[in-house]
């Protein structure tokens, strides 16, 4: 496995797996990898010829008072996942070698712009929809892996990807999960073990609200109220949203909450 920290290798490394007639896998992701990222490896590893793994704590996306500074960063951990579940390269850059001299140029994405995480996080999704933009043009043709645990991010970068033309194809892979339910996470390492016990309530809480769906219910304020009273129960857990969509074929149920130190999302589909 090759470790590049630089734009220009990593185009040239890609670039020529490519002109030998080898397809790509590219699994982006903030590093502190876990089983979920191990699962995103997989899915390349059986679509693509070589799979490239991205390491990159994107300040763009941290908002004022978010936990930047202490976002995990175990290299070398990551290196090991990473090379284990047979990823070809590592591409690892530094903040001057992705936003040299500064960050003169953004990206915005008119996708679920101004609800849930974009509300929350104002700014949150520019800096996510330009530092894909970026590592998608270093990439170039390609099959990027995204978790369904960030339902959000996945539909600006859907979106994303279409206006821009990007010669990407973006696949969506299952939210990976721990026995009690919890969505697999970099930031499940800030909970203690009662933190840890009370974060297993949004998974809860959007299951009472699928069982709702599933059984008929359709009134989007009867699931969204469902979850978040199902969450709000949790006296260690701090609600900030819950929501219920109507997209395409399915209801979308998602949540947010604080536990400790930790601001955790998770959703759930059920299909119409």
């Amino acid at each position: 496995m090759q470790v590049i920290d630089s734009i220009a290798r990593f185009r040239k490394a890609l670039d020529n797996e490519r002109m030998h007639g080898r397809s790509v896998g590219l699994v982006p992701t903030m590093g502190a990898l876990h089983e979920g990222h191990a699962s995103l490896i997989d899915s390349a590893m059986r679509r693509c010829d070589v799979v490239a793994v991205t390491v990159f704590v994107n300040p763009l996306q941290f908002g004022a008072g978010e936990d930047l500074s202490r976002y995990p960063r175990p290299f070398e951990s990551d290196l090991a996942l990473a090379s284990g579940q047979g990823a070809s390269y590592v591409f690892a850059p530094s903040v001057d070698e992705m936003y040299p001299g500064g960050v003169r140029t953004t990206v915005h994405v008119d996708e679920l712009a101004d609800v849930m995480e974009a509300a929350t996080r104002p700014g949150h999704f520019d800096g996510v929809a330009t530092v894909v933009a970026k590592v998608f043009n270093a990439a170039g043709p390609t099959i990027a892996f995204f978790g369904e645990k960030d339902w959000q991010q996945l539909q600006v970068i859907r979106r994303m990807t279409v206006d821009l033309s990007f010669p990407v194809e973006v696949v969506a892979c299952p939210t990976v999960r721990a026995d009690d339910g919890l969505a697999l996470s970099s930031r499940n390492a800030y909970l203690d073990g009662p933190e840890r016990a009370a974060a297993a309530v949004l998974y809860r809480g959007l299951c009472a609200a699928a069982a709702l769906a599933s059984s008929g219910e359709r009134q989007l304020a009867r699931l969204r109220d469902t979850v978040a009273s199902t969450v709000a129960a949790e006296p260690l857990v701090q609600l900030e949203y819950a929501e219920a969509l109507r997209r395409h074929d399915e209801i979308r149920l998602l949540v947010a909450a604080r536990v400790g130190p930790a601001r955790l999302i998770d959703n759930l589909g059920v299909p119409l």
